[in-house]
């Protein structure tokens, strides 16, 4: 498989994911993604299909682990597809995981892959993240701590 490596998209691609998770710009990432967008995650086994369901775990995503402690400390540019490690604490744990995105050529993100390690942090995400996206449907309430939590 080959890819077009075209260093300027790439970087505003990156950049525009970077802005998102330093503002949690949900706009952003509601126009970041194609309508058939794919999204992978450590714990469920079936990929997640269609912009309003990658949107809905990509923003609980951001709220869970994008805090204070999160950083991104590697990245693979493989122009339109890169490789982000990124470390945070969650409860108390260390986590460390790596995000892998494709993005088409008009700048969309069509595959969202996660993968997250130790098992103790897979587990702590796996919880949060079930009451993150309980809490992001209609009518629920934020549960105690999350930045929606009034």
């Amino acid at each position: 498989m080959t890819s077009t490596h075209d260093p300027q998209a790439t970087d505003s691609n990156l950049q525009r994911w970077h802005r998102f998770m330093e503002q949690q710009d949900h706009d952003l990432l509601r126009e970041m993604l194609h309508d058939d967008a794919v999204f992978h995650s450590p714990v469920v086994h079936t990929p997640q299909r269609g912009r309003e369901l990658v949107y809905a775990y990509l923003a609980a995503a951001g709220e869970v682990l994008g805090g204070d402690g999160f950083e991104y400390v590697r990245e693979i540019d493989g122009g339109d597809r890169v490789m982000l490690e990124f470390t945070c604490d969650l409860d108390g744990i260390h986590v460390n995981g790596v995000d892998i995105i494709e993005w088409n050529a008009d700048g969309q993100i069509v595959d969202f892959k996660v993968m997250v390690r130790p098992l103790k942090a897979i587990q702590a995400v796996h919880g949060r993240m079930a009451a993150m996206l309980e809490a992001m449907k209609p009518g629920a309430e934020a549960p105690p701590g999350s930045p929606s939590a009034g």
